[in-house]
């Protein structure tokens, strides 16, 4: 029987130190503990699905918390399934003991786990959700007050009228205004549309 531990934050630039440091508190090895930096609305994240391919029947998986195995409420309860009856292995959520696959084997034990389990993984869907719709009405917020959002737009270097002035004349190639503007092809017809409105309303 081998231990594994399985780490999972929503982008690289989140910190996994504190799942990281509750694995090392178990003595689960190093090579043993897989982590991803990728959003829990499904389960293809590459090393989540290294770990099922190392996991073995009699192994044991802890998690932190069920929402670091994933935010989709009916996807948490098939890998559960997947994992624990068809691949026989065993998982213990550490914030949730009730969550141990390992301790109630009997009937009642078996509903008390499996209700908490569904409770839980309700929970992880709603927050995603809730997540997602503060995103969204965030952006609506942004721009009603215009906030621009993305990228910042690329500005017009020194020389782009000059530059312009000349290829309008024929007497520079699209392609030497680019190089002398440093501008991509699209930039640089988006700039040049915005200095023709700017120059027809003047």
């Amino acid at each position: 029987m081998k231990t594994y531990g399985y780490v999972r934050v929503s982008s690289v630039e989140q910190n996994e130190d504190r799942q990281l440091f509750a694995m090392r508190e178990l003595n689960i090895s190093h090579e043993n503990i897989y982590i991803d930096k990728q959003s829990g609305k499904d389960f293809n994240r590459p090393q989540y699905q290294t770990l099922v391919k190392a996991l073995k029947n009699g192994d044991l998986l802890y998690i932190k918390s069920i929402d670091r195995l994933g935010r989709n409420y009916e996807e948490i309860q098939s890998q559960w399934r997947e994992l624990t009856k068809e691949k026989g292995i065993d998982i213990a959520v550490i914030d949730m003991p009730l969550l141990d696959t390992r301790l109630h084997r009997d009937l009642i034990g078996t509903f008390i786990s499996d209700l908490v389990l569904q409770v839980l993984s309700f929970v992880a869907h709603s927050e995603r959700e809730n997540i997602r719709q503060r995103q969204a009405e965030g952006i609506k917020s942004a721009r009603l007050r215009g906030v621009h959002l993305g990228r910042p737009a690329i500005k017009a270097p020194e020389n782009f009228l000059e530059a312009v002035r000349e290829w309008e004349r024929g007497k520079l190639t699209k392609e030497a205004v680019l190089t002398q503007t440093g501008l991509t092809e699209s930039t640089f017809y988006r700039r040049y549309r915005e200095y023709k409105t700017t120059r027809s309303q003047s």
